[in-house]
């Protein structure tokens, strides 16, 4: 196996512990709605899970590592990723904001102001900033 194999082997395997904990929060009340199940299929297709590792991953999500990011910067990073793939697919509406907290309370972030996080995130991605920007923004906001 290469170098490039392993890396790549590496990164597959992130996204779908990333996905199966996505899938974990979108499951804690029971079941997934519609609109969380439409918001997953995207998310499937953004993060290259195939139809198989889809099914597995939903058949079985809780086989799969909870890999929180440990800095307040990959938490940023993947609220930033998530943020964009909602704004690049057009996501707009109550229901998709609420995932998308529900999510970002699985990254990590605070109960108490994830609605601003996560308005911010998706106003400043809308506006066309960068992962650099972004952080910034965020981290002014919450000091």
């Amino acid at each position: 196996m290469s170098f490039l194999d392993l890396f790549d082997s590496g990164f597959k395997k992130r996204n779908e512990d990333h996905f199966a904990a996505i899938v974990r929060v979108a499951m804690d009340d029971g079941i997934i709605s519609d609109e969380e199940q439409e918001f997953l299929n995207r998310l499937a297709r953004n993060l290259n899970i195939s139809e198989l590792e889809y099914k597995q991953i939903l058949k079985d999500y809780k086989s799969h590592p909870i890999n929180p990011p440990t800095s307040y910067d990959k938490r940023l990073e993947r609220l930033y990723d998530l943020a964009s793939m909602v704004y690049v697919d057009h996501i707009k509406g109550e229901h998709e904001e609420f995932i998308l907290r529900k999510i970002a309370v699985g990254l990590g972030f605070s109960t108490d102001n994830v609605k601003y996080v996560v308005d911010k995130a998706l106003t400043l991605v809308s506006n066309g900033v960068d992962i650099d920007t972004f952080t910034e923004e965020i981290k002014m906001m919450n000091r």
